[in-house]
């Protein structure tokens, strides 16, 4: 197993990103490219913007859960830029 963590995709079709998490972004990586993940099926290709690692794949899935809350692209290219959650820093909500 690797490690457990929120992820960043952007579409290099039109640039929408997508947030998921997973222990095994390798292998996360490939499902979507490869549309085997009905949500990114018409995003592809996909590429690796951010990474985000967390102790545990329930608390990653606890931080997708939060992040896709903000629904703001300036919020999630935040977290881009400072690999770091806002929860975990002050950021405009």
């Amino acid at each position: 197993m690797e490690q457990a963590g929120v992820y960043i995709l952007q579409s290099t079709k039109n640039n929408r990103y997508y947030i998921g998490s997973t222990d095994n972004i390798k292998r996360r990586l490939k499902e979507h490219n490869a549309g085997k993940v009905p949500s990114t099926g018409n995003l592809r290709p996909l590429f690796i913007k951010a990474f985000i690692k967390c102790e545990s794949l329930t608390g990653a899935r606890t931080s997708e859960y939060r992040l896709k809350q903000y629904k703001r692209r300036d919020v999630i290219e935040k977290v881009i830029n400072d690999s770091i959650f806002p929860w975990d820093h002050n950021l405009p909500s």
